[in-house]
This record gives C-alpha cells, structure tokens and sequence, in this order.
C-alpha cells in the first residue's frame, strides 16, 4: 500500500517533525527513547493481509504518543480491524511500572458457531498473551476486556443473519531494553498475529532455523521478513501534528 502520513504527539499540540529533526511544539527536543521506539515501528514486516498506516493519536494519555491502524482484508471484506497506540512518559508511570505503554482496541465479527462458545472471552484473551509469548516478548502490568455484542435484524434489514461482534480493550507495559527502548517492532508483529488470528486465517507458514517470524529469515528483531509480508509504510516527510 502507499505510503501513509503519521504523527507524533504530546498531551496537547503534539510533536512536529520526524526522524532526528523531530522537535516538541514547545521547542524541546523529542526523547531520544521514544524517536528510536516510533522508527522501530516503521521498520516491521507484517503479513500480507494487513493494511496498516500510521494515524492520529489520542491525545493527553501521555506526553509523547504514536499509532496506527490496521485492517485484515480479504478482497473488498475487512475480516477485523484495530489500533494500537504507543505511550511513552520520560518521567516513568507507577501504573505502568515503565517508562512506555502499549493500548491496543481489536475487532472482528465472529461466525455463530465461534461466539456460541462461553469460553470465548478467555480464549481471546489467551489470543493476546499468547501472541506476545510465542515471539519470546517479555510485558508486565497487562489489563484490558473482552466484549461480545450481538446484532439482529428486523423489518427491512431482517434478511441478514444475526451477527456477534468481538472486542478487545487492552494494554501492556514493553520490557525496555538497551539505552531503555522496547522492541517495538516485535510488538507491533504479535500484535499483528493477534489480529489476524480473531479474523479467522490460518496461521503464518512455520518459520525456517534461524529465522526471526513465519515465513521469513532474518530481519528486524522480533520481525517477519520474506515472501508474503509487507512493510509499514514510511512517512513522507515532516509534518506538523
């Protein structure tokens, strides 16, 4: 896909620039941590299906953030979609016990015999934790909900069948690692899996000895590279937030 504009922000008129020229609105430069976090983003390889592109991100969560969204497609359907925000507070945050946060909201529809299953919540729970654990992605403090919401139809849209939509609210705190910068690539990677498993594909091709992800040798850390993957776009230069 093309290259997509994205934007740093702090908790009120956001961050200008990108790259090393970055710079607060405020004139102070952007934390060194959280430039190296967002350019380790731009760097990971995802699965074929994902449509990603960087957009705004909340604001007031945290002095500095990032995000993107991302969609699971299949021809013209969307089969789940999401975002996931990157949080970073230079300063430290005891409910984070770190110094970044990772929030994520996840969607899908799920097929009726799917969302008939009671322990669906914790199995899409499970979906999480176990998508971080199989890329060796040490995280604490992590908290968030799982909700189904069903849909029936009357009157003139009473041909369509019933529908359950899933939902998953969460965060993380990133084990920090050299000069206190987290592996967000390989995050955004699991996070990626995650998704793509709550839209129902199978799973990627079994990753070769001394590969880094399915179906891909080596690459960024904790990044899948190879055939049938496709890179987050870059930015197409500075922009104000």
């Amino acid at each position: 896909m093309a290259a997509a504009q994205g934007h740093f922000s702090d908790h009120s008129d956001g961050i200008r620039g990108t790259g090393d020229k970055a710079e607060s609105t405020a004139g102070t430069p952007v934390p060194a941590a959280f430039r190296r976090a967002v350019d380790a983003l731009r760097t990971a390889r995802l699965r074929s299906e994902m449509e990603i592109e960087p957009t705004r991100p909340p604001q007031r969560l945290a002095p500095y953030a990032y995000a993107v969204e991302a969609a699971v497609v299949d021809g013209e359907e969307d089969l789940a979609d999401g975002r996931l925000v990157l949080l970073h507070d230079p300063a430290g945050h005891d409910a984070w016990k770190g110094t970044f946060r990772l929030v994520t909201l996840v969607r899908a529809e799920l097929e009726p015999e799917m969302a008939a299953d009671p322990l669906l919540p914790e199995v899409c729970w499970s979906w999480l934790t176990g998508a971080l654990e199989a890329r060796g992605l040490a995280y604490g403090e992590a908290s968030g909900t799982v909700t189904m919401a069903g849909s029936h139809y009357f009157g003139g849209l009473a041909a369509r069948r019933p529908a359950t939509q899933i939902e998953i609210r969460a965060s993380w705190t990133p084990l920090e690692g050299a000069g206190g910068v987290p592996d967000t690539a390989a995050h955004l990677a699991a996070w990626s899996d995650l998704l793509c498993q709550i839209a129902g594909l199978p799973p990627a091709p079994a990753e070769p000895p001394g590969g880094t992800g399915p179906a891909g040798g080596t690459g960024a850390a904790g990044t899948v590279s190879g055939a049938g993957v496709v890179s987050l776009p870059q930015r197409r230069g500075p922009q104000g937030a």
